[in-house]
């Protein structure tokens, strides 16, 4: 059986990664200097523009403003061509403190549902989803992974100067060609790179072709495989000067390109007291090592929550009748070597570390350097077989 799958991934230069980076580097500052700070922070990018606005609770004193133009400056934003400018870009604040009906209900957990310890609550209801396959040696899908590359690779070559008239922003999609539900080929490449005005198409082409697609690609490509470069013809106005930012709309990007359900919630700007986050991380932590213990070769993992309550209100595994054992079964093991409470969660993750800058671009999972994607429980869960 034949089935083709698409993912797609964004540089940092995307108008919408600017405001996640720029949210998560907010964080990681506070956090820094205040573990137990809250922190939800949303960020809008616009022409040489950009709004800071949320709630943050926090002793931290920090410089939003220098953090901002730091980040946007790192980025790659530092000419005025661009429209967009780390120097000139007016910056507007507008973060006030945390709802104290929020903050009640995350600070007075409800433990009625069967914890004996006193626990954070959660900082909003919902559903977050997990998942891993082993398809890839990070157990990511293969789709979503190579498009990672990609836009990786297009931020080196800009950043290394070996491509030295690309600008910061950039979109990869790959699509990948299944035969019986295994990965066999890559049938489709897209790639939109913002450059300077003056380079020719056949030029960018060429280049990307060389720099880019060929070595993150390898041989998973043939001579049928299409390759769709820059389709308008040129890319040379992007980022929030073509396009305006905002924190939360890459959440597929975020996550497993598709390959899986998602619950809606983004993750940048929030401490791990929203679930939206750190369940999401947990989640995927079980599932990968579901998948590393060979009890299934996929996992999809859903958690639910509930404003103030710290036990989950549900817990659902989909293995995609690719499981050694049943779905149901699997459930109650999770649910037997796995604390599901928030505050068990982040001690479990180290959540409260300065560590959310790394995440905010190329993708939450997969990526080293992270707790959720750790592979300790895999010789416990052997052991339940």
């Amino acid at each position: 059986m034949k089935r083709f799958f698409t993912s797609e991934s964004v540089t940092e230069g995307h108008p919408d990664k600017i405001c996640d980076k720029t949210a998560d580097s907010i964080l990681d500052a506070v956090l820094t200097q205040d573990s137990k700070s809250r922190v939800a922070c949303e960020v809008v990018a616009t022409t040489d523009y950009m709004l800071i606005m949320g709630e943050i609770n926090s002793k931290a004193k920090v410089n939003f403003e220098d953090i901002a133009r730091n980040t946007i400056k790192d980025i790659g934003y530092t000419d005025d061509a661009l429209g967009f400018n780390y120097k000139t870009a007016k910056i507007d604040i507008r973060l006030h403190n945390q709802s104290p009906d929020i903050a009640m209900g995350v600070s007075r957990a409800d433990n009625t549902l069967g914890s004996q310890s006193v626990q954070i609550g959660a900082g909003d209801q919902g559903m977050m989803f997990g998942y891993a396959c082993d398809e890839t040696v990070n157990f990511m899908p293969l789709s979503i992974s190579l498009a990672h590359n990609l836009a990786k690779s297009l931020t080196h070559v800009r950043k290394s100067g070996e491509i030295g008239y690309l600008r910061p922003d950039g979109k990869t999609q790959v699509t990948v060609e299944y035969r019986n539900d295994i990965p066999f080929r890559v049938d489709t490449v897209v790639i939109s790179a913002q450059h300077s005005p003056e380079v020719e198409y056949k030029t960018i082409r060429k280049d990307l072709i060389k720099s880019v697609i060929k070595p993150q690609l390898g041989n998973l490509m043939d001579s049928d495989t299409k390759i769709l470069i820059n389709t308008t013809g040129q890319f040379c106005i992007g980022g929030p000067h073509g396009d305006s930012g905002l924190t939360g709309r890459k959440i597929i990007v975020d996550t497993y390109g598709g390959h899986c359900a998602h619950g809606g919630g983004a993750f940048s700007g929030k401490d791990a007291t929203k679930v939206d986050r750190s369940a999401a991380y947990m989640a995927r932590y079980i599932c990968k090592n579901i998948v590393a213990a060979k009890l299934a070769t996929k996992c999809e993992l859903q958690i639910s929550y509930a404003i103030g309550v710290s036990q989950p209100t549900s817990v659902f595994c989909n293995t995609h009748r690719t499981g050694k054992i049943s779905d149901d079964k699997l459930r109650d093991m999770v649910l037997s070597m796995f604390d599901l409470r928030p505050q068990a969660i982040i001690e479990k993750l180290e959540l409260t570390k300065p560590i959310y800058a790394l995440t905010s671009v190329y993708g939450h999972f997969g990526i080293n350097g992270v707790t959720w994607e750790s592979l300790d429980m895999v010789d416990s869960l052997q052991r339940q077989l």
